[in-house]
C-alpha cells in the first residue's frame, strides 16, 4: 500500500474527528442555552406598562427571552463580561483576594465617568438620556417596591420607613426622588467627584439634605455590615469588573426578604445598533466609548447570576424610547434596556 496515501487517510480521519467534536461542542451549547431560556421563562414575569403606570403582569415566552445563546447553565466572571480577561483586570483581582473584601471596579471606567462629573445636572450635557430615562425607571421602581413592602403607591411619600441605597449613584439624579418619596438614602459611589456634585446638589432642597452620600464600594459597605430595605444598583452592573461578585455584594447589604432592582442594557445586536452606534456615534448622546458592547448582560445571564447571589428575579421590563416625543416607557421589549426586581432569599 502507497505510505503517501495512508498518510493521507490518517490526515482526513483527523480532519473528520475534529470536526465531530465540535459538532459535539456546538450541540451541548444549544442544549444549554435553551434550558437557561426554560430556566428563565418559569421564574421571570414582565411588567408592559403605558404611560409610566405599570398596568398588567405576564410570564416570558422563550422567544421573548432568548436573545443571545450562552455556553452553560454555569455562569461565571469569564463567560459573563469577556473585558474581565484583561491583564490589568486579572492583576486587579489577584490584588483583591488580599483583601476580606474583593472589589469590583474598573479604573478605566472610574476616570471616564471622573472626566464628566460636572454635568451631572446639566439635563442636555452627557447624561441627558439618564435624565430623560429617570421617571421611567422611577415607575417601575415605585410600583414594585410599594406591593412588595406594602406601600400605597398613590402616596406622595410611599417609601416612608423605608431604608434605600442607591450604589453607583453618580450626581445623584436618582438618589433625590427616592428620599423626595419619604426613603432614608444613602447614594455610594466610587468616583470622589461624583459624590461632591451629589452633596452639593441634595444640600440645596431641605427634603434631599438628608441623603448619606459617601464616596466607597458595595464591598466596602459589606465589611461595614451595612443592611438596607432596598438595593438599587441602575445603569452601574455594565460598567463593572466581575458582575458576579458584584451581585454577591449587593445581596449582602439586603435584608432578607429585601429588594434588590438593576437596571442594564442587554447585550444584543439590536442594543449594539442603538445604544452604542447610534447614541455614541450617530447622535452623540453619550460620550464614545461610554458603553462596551463585550461588558453587557443578557436578561438569562443577569437572572443566573442574581439567583447564585441568593436574589429571586420576579419581575422584568423593558424601557423603549419614542424618538417623537423623546419619551422613555415600559415595554415588554427587553431587546435593548431593561431593568429587574427580585427578592433576597430568607
Amino acid at each position: 500500500m502507497d505510505p503517501s496515501s495512508n498518510k493521507h487517510r490518517r490526515a482526513e480521519s483527523k480532519k473528520y474527528i475534529e470536526r465531530e467534536k465540535e459538532r459535539t461542542k456546538e450541540k451541548k451549547e444549544r442544549m444549554g442555552s435553551n434550558s437557561i431560556s426554560k430556566m428563565a421563562a418559569r421564574h421571570l414575569r414582565i411588567l408592559s406598562g403605558c404611560n409610566g403606570a405599570l398596568l398588567s403582569v405576564r410570564f416570558f415566552s422563550d422567544s421573548t427571552l432568548a436573545q443571545e445563546p450562552i455556553a452553560s447553565t454555569a455562569i461565571d466572571s469569564a463567560s459573563v463580561s469577556p473585558s474581565i480577561n484583561t491583564a490589568e483586570n486579572h492583576s486587579q483581582l489577584n490584588n483583591n483576594k488580599k483583601h476580606s473584601a474583593p472589589s469590583s471596579l474598573k479604573h478605566a471606567e472610574l476616570a471616564k465617568f471622573s472626566a464628566i462629573a460636572d454635568t451631572w445636572w446639566d439635563a442636555e450635557g452627557p447624561y441627558k438620556p439618564l435624565h430623560a430615562l429617570n421617571p421611567t425607571r422611577l415607575a417601575f421602581i415605585r410600583s414594585t417596591l410599594c406591593r412588595h413592602f406594602r406601600k400605597d403607591p398613590y402616596s406622595a411619600r410611599p417609601f416612608e420607613g423605608l431604608n434605600i441605597v442607591d450604589v453607583g449613584c453618580g450626581g445623584g439624579i436618582l438618589s433625590e426622588p427616592l428620599a423626595r418619596m419619604g426613603a432614608t438614602v444613602t447614594g455610594i459611589d466610587a468616583v470622589e467627584k461624583n459624590i461632591k456634585i451629589a452633596r452639593l446638589h441634595a444640600d440645596l432642597d431641605p427634603e434631599t439634605s438628608t441623603i448619606e452620600y459617601c464616596c466607597t464600594t458595595a464591598e466596602k459597605l459589606v465589611e461595614e455590615q451595612r443592611k438596607f430595605d432596598a438595593v438599587i444598583a441602575s445603569e452601574v452592573i455594565e460598567h463593572v469588573a466581575d458582575p458576579a461578585e458584584f451581585c454577591k455584594s449587593l445581596s449582602a447589604l439586603t435584608v432578607s426578604e429585601g429588594a434588590t432592582v438593576i437596571s442594564t442594557i442587554n447585550r444584543s445586536m439590536r442594543a449594539y445598533a442603538t445604544a452604542i452606534i447610534a447614541a455614541e456615534h450617530i447622535l452623540h448622546w453619550l460620550p464614545k466609548g461610554t458603553h462596551q458592547w463585550s461588558s453587557f448582560l443578557t436578561p438569562e445571564e443577569l437572572v443566573l447570576i442574581l439567583q447564585r447571589a441568593s436574589i429571586d428575579v420576579k419581575e422584568m421590563a423593558g424601557f423603549v424610547y419614542n424618538p417623537l416625543t423623546g419619551r422613555w416607557s415600559l415595554s415588554d421589549d427587553i431587546s435593548v434596556n431593561f431593568i429587574a426586581f427580585g427578592t433576597k432569599n430568607s
